[in-house]
């Protein structure tokens, strides 16, 4: 279980430094040359990466590669809609939480196995 929560961790912090690169530009450099927003982009994906490798080599000593898959798309979204809200100043809609449903779903089945043996 140390291997799973240490694997959220860092897949969390991994995310928070992945949305800012993605979507940050859009807020703070959208009068700069995209170019610009590339290169900042980059520099903040960099410790993104430096966290999130670690994170699915420590993760895929006991999960699947589909199961890291499916948790790096929840923690995507737990990240994601703050962000949106708070940073972005964005609404967020009913879809948000039809598409949080259908992410519950997806772990359910590709967590099933473990969550219901035999």
């Amino acid at each position: 279980m140390k291997n799973i929560y240490l694997t959220i961790i860092l897949l969390s912090c991994s995310n928070v430094f992945m949305t800012f690169a993605w979507y940050g530009h859009l807020k703070n450099l959208s009068s700069k040359p995209w170019i610009v927003a590339a290169l900042v982009s980059w520099g903040i994906a960099f410790f993104e990466y430096m966290l999130q490798v670690p994170a699915n080599r420590i993760g895929h000593q006991v999960l699947t590669i589909g199961q890291l898959k499916i948790m790096q798309e929840v923690i995507t979204l737990s990240v994601f809609v703050p962000f949106s809200v708070f940073y972005m100043k964005e609404k967020i809609g009913t879809d948000y939480f039809w598409a949080g449903l259908c992410l519950l779903g997806a772990v359910f089945f590709i967590f099933r196995a473990k969550l219901f043996p035999g």
